[in-house]
């Protein structure tokens, strides 16, 4: 038999002489990823176990795990602003950005649930529900979305209703750019620099002649203009994910009340209307007028 020349492509790959083998003594991926911990998380209440019920699980775990980075990457975002680093900032919210999109094109993998599978193991959730989500709850205090009420969901756990509480206390990221605005010699309103944080952000007509000015100008530096649309990108992704969120629910469910006692699909309809920096668009109308 002729034997294949060296380069011939082969069917099993050899492992490489320098490659480690024995972590008895060292650190491995598993280790240092905490896997034994993370991938026996997932636990199925259905009886007898329904086969998609793990789908639904990891898809939920999943959201989390992103979520906390969205908060991390938000909460250096915002630290970064109040020390005029705007390069920084914007490379984490970039990274939200993906992170976003990323979340948004998940839905699709739920979307592989049909509505008598969920509903085989849909009662085995009881009254846990998306809703009750600190880390989403957070996402949306540090972007505006403040609603002191939402606190109250949180109060059987102490953890995450300090989290909420300070998070709905500090200022937003919103506060923050405003600020760094302010310090670069735009014109921001005192009163907007002095706002209770705690309150929902509301629109500002006297605001956008200011974004209207970045715009505009040949002279803004071009990491403000950047700034202006990247937030922008944040709104439209999260508008995306809310919408991709209410059509997987009313897919799987239709238009029952929810696990935790929202309306359900209404209740989601309603959160499409909600806007984190409403000014930035608004400027959109006035431009080039």
């Amino acid at each position: 038999m002729v034997k294949p020349p060296a380069h011939s492509p082969q069917s099993v790959r050899r492992i490489e002489d320098t490659v480690r083998t024995d972590f008895r003594h060292a650190m491995s991926y598993g280790g240092y990823l905490d896997l034994d911990r993370l991938l026996s998380s997932q636990h199925p209440l259905s009886e007898p176990e329904h086969h998609d019920e793990l789908l639904f699980i990891i898809q939920h775990q999943t959201s989390e795990l992103w979520l906390k980075l969205v908060l991390h990457e938000l909460l250096e975002a915002r630290a970064l602003l109040d020390a005029d680093n705007l390069g920084k900032a914007l490379k984490c919210i970039a990274r939200v950005k993906a992170i976003q999109r990323t979340m948004t094109e998940q839905w699709s993998v739920l979307g592989t649930l049909t509505p008598r599978e969920y509903a085989e193991f849909r009662g085995f959730l009881g009254s846990s529900s998306g809703f009750q989500s600190y880390q989403y709850r957070g996402v949306e205090f540090l972007l505006g979305n403040k609603n002191r009420e939402m606190l109250r969901v949180f109060e059987s756990d102490p953890r995450a209703h300090a989290l909420l509480n300070t998070l709905l206390q500090e200022p937003t990221l919103y506060d923050a750019f405003l600020a760094a605005l302010a310090r670069a010699g735009y014109d921001i309103p005192a009163d907007i620099l002095e706002r209770n944080t705690s309150e929902p952000w509301t629109f500002r007509q006297d605001l956008v002649p200011v974004f209207q000015k970045i715009y505009e100008s040949d002279d803004t530096p071009w990491g403000l203009y950047e700034a202006c649309e990247d937030l922008v990108d944040i709104e439209d992704n999260f508008h995306a994910w809310r919408f991709r969120h209410l059509r997987a629910v009313q897919r799987t469910i239709g238009f029952k009340v929810g696990t935790g006692g929202s309306s359900g699909v209404d209740f989601l309809k309603r959160a499409l209307d909600l806007t984190f920096f409403p000014e930035l668009f608004a400027v959109r109308t006035e431009i080039g007028r």
